[in-house]
């Protein structure tokens, strides 16, 4: 059978997680208040998911049109795809920026540069600076997908100390850096009252 073709329920019937079908009749009330529930909570969110990617395509096109525009007239290239562009609107009132970053993996001499900081902890216990080890603490913590947090790892990098050790466990963490391509990002602010300051128009779930 065709595993992307979908198997057909029986009339009267609900199929349940492992897979078998169970008479609906059997099926106790709180267990298809709790199936409606989440079936009219999915059907949101994938509606909204859409319009969240129709207004980034949009948006995207929309920068890079204006860019063009801008470099036709003055016969010049503008930013480009890569580029950071923010496009304001008169009044100062909203921003939109389209934001480029570098996608960033560690490579197997991660293993080498944790091995190396976690020595020098080791070696400063006793008069080590709590805010250090925090961090080391930070950098080395799997997040939910059990990747390394990048912005903790590169937090390290910042740290100025003035030991060999240290120094080569920088320089192994460094080497360790590899970018893998590039990320494009659309954010949307709104200015603070009459201030320079710009707050973040939330797109997304847990920001809300």
């Amino acid at each position: 059978m065709d595993q992307n073709i979908p198997e057909t329920i029986p009339e009267g019937y609900m199929q349940n997680a492992l897979g078998h079908l169970v008479p609906r009749a059997n099926v106790r009330e709180q267990d298809l208040l709790r199936d409606q529930v989440a079936r009219a909570l999915v059907e949101q969110a994938v509606a909204i998911s859409a319009q969240l990617a129709a207004f980034k395509k949009k948006a995207l096109g929309d920068i890079d049109d204006l860019v063009k525009i801008a470099g036709e007239r003055y016969d010049v290239a503008l930013g480009g795809k890569k580029g950071n562009i923010s496009v304001a609107t008169y009044d100062g009132k909203f921003k939109v920026q389209r934001s480029v970053a570098d996608v960033l993996q560690f490579t197997e001499e991660m293993e080498a540069a944790k091995t190396l900081i976690m020595a020098c902890i080791k070696r400063w216990s006793e008069g080590a600076n709590p805010q250090i080890s925090a961090l080391v603490s930070r950098a080395f913590a799997p997040g939910r997908n059990g990747q390394l947090k990048t912005s903790a790892v590169l937090d390290l990098l910042r740290i100025d100390i003035e030991d060999a050790e240290w120094k080569t466990a920088m320089e192994a963490l460094k080497d360790s850096i590899n970018a893998t391509g590039t990320a494009v990002y659309v954010r949307v602010y709104e200015r603070v009252g009459s201030s320079e300051q710009y707050k973040a128009i939330p797109l997304d779930l847990a920001a809300v």
